[in-house]
């Protein structure tokens, strides 16, 4: 077999045979785990989808045809299989190709996605502008079992079902979402698995009364409820069928002649379909098979061991919350945890395994999980909702009306907030203090290393009202600070009489860099700590705009609705400046943490500069 890189594609793949195909899927695997190795990525949900991604790219004729894929993390063969296979030298690195679909990358990528649940949606939407327009293509779209625990994907159903349009769901079950799927969904999925008896049944019975003359079309008709009740006892509920599609599977997944034989199926009904197709997540990788989750998101590794090349001593935050999560939880009863599929992600692992009864894992559906918190709250539990800041604005409304308009004590344990590197746009948490901000009845802290963060959760646990605790992937570095109360409001490290820095969170580390480097430049540089982002403390900054001719915000957040904007209204008739140094207007790329802060004026040396520079001007 030659180097994937001195393929046509997706050309040559026409024209391969069913062996050359599954050579090719030997091949793929091996070109994923080499570089996967080497830069990190999503690995296990790829390694599961190689023979369906070859026989989608083989059946379809992409662009012309449409191809989503839910979340979109699972597109590195289709990537490879349109021609980008050079591109996974620098996957997921600053300028180099992303680890999710991008539409600037190629006409093959229809949208940039990353958050699960929307491709039926999106498939719909394609179908209906399809048949109004008179145009003929093919629309598919792959979502995995464990994105079908999201409302969305249900509300989709229903539509697409009831609108008999052409459209194919190719469901990819491997039992996995990042964790383990859970949920009503999943249980039905089990019995779908095993129900392939009941199709062959049917299938045989028409075959066998068509080829009766008058007779068999009578008895087809007189033996529908026979049928129905045979169809229930077999497979409960038949929820697809239900809804208006027809259902074909399981099938296995990594059956590449079958899948393309049921591919042909689906293609040929005329209204909406849904293959049932069952694959392994990593497989052919046995590190990955036996630890998908551990493979889900990974660094660089070692392949032969599956071990990560780079770790650090230190705790992470998502380690320090969930180690203080168990510690409180053993002290009041009252404590639960909450989390979209993200157990072992939050940092929740021990807790789920010390309180299991205390631990809900609702899947992949974060509208859900925040209601249902507000229903624990109101019946007087105190839960704790651990979800990324990204997956968050999926439950916003839940937020303000459930939560807030209640002002029930739930807690918002909101991981990976601003800036989370390699899986870019989609995942970066840069949003979370502007849609916190304006609702009414909310607390936001933002904890500047792990200690800090341990003190505001079992603060924010007695507030009696609502409360989000933001704090950003990574490594939890103690900083030589001493910890006060949070009672205290806002804490001032040093004074300035020429400027301060008011920086929230993990910003603080690089503020005590800045303000030691303008010390040394002349300018009597202040720090301050807000830790509290809402409500402000208003007395503090009154004292700080008092003593000092300007003020710079730095935050983990865009400017509109941050931090930034805050402070200037609240001094806005005040003659102290206000100067903002956050993220743009703009959804920020990927890259590592420390290249995209340097890119988007986080760098140290460049922000002693900038000030510098601003004092001089004003001189």
């Amino acid at each position: 077999m030659k180097s994937l890189l001195a393929y046509n594609f997706p050309e040559d793949l026409k024209n391969m045979s069913v062996k050359e195909m599954e050579l090719l899927a030997v091949s793929i695997r091996e070109y994923l785990i080499d570089s996967v190795a080497k830069t990190g990525g999503h690995l296990s949900s790829n390694l599961g989808i190689v023979e369906l991604t070859i026989a989608l790219h083989r059946y379809f004729d992409a662009p012309e045809d449409k191809i989503i894929f839910d979340v979109g993390h699972q597109c590195y063969t289709h990537k490879i299989l349109t021609g980008r296979a050079a591109g996974f030298a620098n996957l997921r690195q600053l300028d180099g190709m992303s680890g999710f679909p991008k539409q600037q990358e190629s006409d093959y990528d229809l949208f940039d996605t990353g958050h699960s649940s929307t491709s039926l949606s999106l498939l719909a939407g394609l179908c209906a502008a399809r048949d109004l327009k008179g145009e003929d293509y093919k629309a598919v779209a792959v979502i995995g079992d464990g994105s079908m625990s999201g409302g969305l994907a249900y509300e989709a159903l229903n539509n697409l079902g009831a609108s008999k349009t052409k459209a194919i769901i190719i469901l990819n079950d491997n039992e996995m979402s990042i964790g383990k799927s859970t949920g009503g969904f999943e249980n039905h999925l089990s019995k779908l698995r095993v129900s392939k008896g009941y199709y062959s049944f049917k299938n045989k019975l028409k075959r066998g009364l068509e080829k009766i003359p008058a007779v068999g079309d009578g008895m087809m008709h007189g033996l529908t409820k026979v049928r129905d009740s045979l169809k229930y006892a077999l497979v409960d509920g038949i929820l697809f069928e239900e809804l208006g599609f027809t259902y074909l599977g399981p099938v296995d997944g990594h059956d590449i002649e079958s899948l393309l034989a049921h591919l042909r199926l689906a293609d040929a009904c005329d209204g909406p379909v849904v293959l049932h197709v069952i694959t392994k997540k990593g497989k052919g990788y046995r590190n990955a098979e036996n630890d998908p989750d551990v493979f889900h998101g990974t660094g660089a590794f070692d392949i032969l061991t599956g071990k990560p090349l780079k770790s650090s001593s230190e705790p992470t935050f998502s380690a320090h919350f969930g180690n203080k999560m168990v510690e409180l939880a053993e002290r009041d009863d009252r404590i639960v945890a909450i989390s979209a599929a993200m157990i072992d992600g939050t940092g929740l692992h021990s807790f789920a395994h010390t309180y299991p009864d205390r631990t809900f894992d609702v899947g992949i559906a974060e509208q859900y999980a925040v209601s249902f918190a507000a229903g624990l709250a109101k019946a007087g539990m105190k839960p704790v909702v651990a979800v990324y800041s990204t997956f968050l604005q999926r439950a916003y409304d839940q937020m303000m009306i459930d939560v807030c308009l209640n002002d029930l004590p739930v807690v918002f344990a909101i991981d990976r907030s601003g800036n989370v590197g390699g899986d870019g746009e989609t995942h970066h948490g840069q949003f979370d203090i502007s849609y916190l901000n304006h609702m009414p009845n909310m607390t936001i802290l933002s904890p500047r290393d792990g200690q800090e963060l341990s003190a505001m959760l079992e603060y924010a646990l007695s507030l009696g009202h609502p409360c989000a605790i933001r704090y950003p992937r990574g490594t939890a570095t103690s900083l030589p600070f001493p910890h006060i109360p949070l009672d205290q409001g806002a804490q001032v490290f040093a004074q300035g009489t020429d400027c301060e820095i008011w920086a929230a969170g993990d910003m603080v580390s690089i503020g005590a860099q800045v303000v030691e480097g303008l010390r040394a430049r002349g300018i009597r540089a202040g720090l301050v700590d807000p830790r509290i982002l809402k409500p402000l403390d208003d007395e503090a900054l009154a004292a700080s705009a008092a003593r000092t001719r300007v003020i710079f915000t730095m935050e983990d957040n865009v400017q509109a609705g941050g931090l930034g904007e805050k402070v200037a209204a609240r001094l806005c008739n005040h003659p102290t400046q206000v100067k903002s140094i956050s993220w743009p207007d703009a959804f920020i790329e990927q890259g590592t943490t420390q290249q995209l802060q340097d890119r988007y004026g986080f760098n140290k040396d460049e922000l002693i500069e900038r000030i510098v520079a601003l004092f001089e001007n004003q001189a």
